[in-house]
């Protein structure tokens, strides 16, 4: 089975909706069910794998929803952005912090009030296509991760066919749920900026939020539910990384004079970017070591392992433009209460704009990167149609 892993991002997950709609297009796949059987998406990976799971029998439906999804998309579809209350917000915190240690605090428990965010997941999402996609064998699974904010593991919340497999690991549990617009919005609640959500757990009801923040291998539940190819959208452009890296550690003294003291809001970006971002590649690597592992025969014999080993070849597609410098470009169009806020953290440089790319919740952003995901997905787009849609070359020779 082939599995689709979706990672977290913020307002990046629109990048992941452009890929998709490029692949929608391939003629192989037109007026058929999705390719991927195994959906687990995690943070806006869990909205564009709840889109794409509802809508799994029609894959062209399911590309076009999430498209459309992203382009309409504007601040007051996500949070309240009106002064009165920013206000609230502000005064409560003022207090918790000015005066917690007298009166107590813990009167704020997130940064904004994103009461819209769910009204607009319900119009476009419909969680009993996920049903009915699974009846008629279009779809073996779905996982949506969100972590839980009492014992920090990463739960992964599975809707699939009877049977599904399900794990409890040190740091990982899988329970299995019909999936609803809470678990959407609790995958996606990015710590400290959006509230938590509770959710059913077990025989309790927990409080969770962003998927990201534990899940440290995405690609491990589309494993594990039965996957043996995976192709994975992230939303970070690796060059633009490795440019940084550069400027680091170079002798170059130019260089190092364009290194200035980061401001506060440069370290909040690469603090999201530490939970959104780094995982993907590092469970790449680790998937291709032990892929190799298992091909050279250097593991235990399948008799003596708790969990059988098998190679799963992925696949990976990321930006090619630095999502950062884009959004640097589109700062005014956030509002001003929130431009105001976000000045007083400072201004980072143009390649180091994370934050901003995370909460940039604007269609003129969220149009661009559908743009860059779907021209990324055209350059490759022979390779991903090899890699979906034609028989692998053992099963060709029989």
């Amino acid at each position: 089975m082939t599995g689709l892993v979706l990672t977290a991002g913020g307002a990046r997950g629109a990048y992941q909706a452009g890929v998709i709609k490029r692949i929608s297009e391939l003629p192989s796949l037109r007026n058929k069910p999705s390719p991927f059987k195994i959906i687990a998406g995690a943070s806006a990976g869990a909205i564009n794998g709840a889109a794409l799971a509802a809508s799994n029998s029609n894959f062209a439906e399911g590309a076009a929803l999430l498209a459309r999804l992203w382009s309409q998309l504007t601040f007051s579809d996500v949070f309240r952005t009106d002064a009165s209350a920013l206000a609230r917000t502000g005064s409560k915190l003022a207090l918790d912090m000015a005066f917690g240690g007298l009166i107590g605090g813990g009167r704020v428990d997130a940064l904004v009030d994103s009461t819209p965010l769910r009204s607009f997941l319900g119009r476009h999402l419909n969680f009993d296509g996920i049903d009915e996609a699974i009846a008629k064998g279009d779809l073996y699974a779905v996982a949506i991760t969100a972590t839980g904010y009492h014992s920090g593991k990463a739960f992964t919340f599975v809707q699939g066919v009877p049977g599904v497999p399900l794990w409890n690991k040190s740091r990982r549990v899988a329970l299995a749920a019909p999936l609803t617009l809470d678990h959407v919005r609790a995958s996606s609640s990015i710590p400290i900026v959006f509230p938590p959500v509770p959710l059913a757990a077990g025989t309790s009801v927990a409080y969770f939020g962003d998927g990201a923040l534990r899940l440290t291998t995405p690609l491990s539940p589309a494993i594990r539910l039965g996957a043996d190819r995976l192709f994975a959208i992230g939303v970070r452009c690796q060059e633009s990384a490795d440019s940084l890296l550069r400027s680091e550690l170079s002798a170059d003294a130019e260089l190092v004079a364009e290194l200035q003291r980061p401001p506060l809001a440069q370290i909040c970006g690469v603090f999201l970017n530490a939970i959104f971002l780094d995982h993907l590649d590092a469970d790449l690597d680790h998937l291709k070591r032990m892929n190799e592992l298992v091909r050279n025969g250097a593991v235990m014999s399948r008799s003596k392992l708790s969990e059988p080993m098998r190679v799963v070849e992925p696949l990976a597609i990321s930006p090619s433009a630095d999502i950062a410098i884009i959004a640097k470009t589109l700062a005014h169009r956030m509002p001003r209460a929130i431009r105001y806020l976000m000045d007083g953290l400072g201004t980072p440089d143009a390649q180091s704009a994370d934050l901003t790319s995370y909460l940039l919740f604007d269609r003129a952003f969220t149009s661009e990167l559908i743009q860059l995901g779907y021209r990324d997905a055209a350059q490759r787009i022979d390779e991903i149609e090899y890699f979906l849609v034609q028989q692998r070359p053992e099963r060709r020779k029989r």
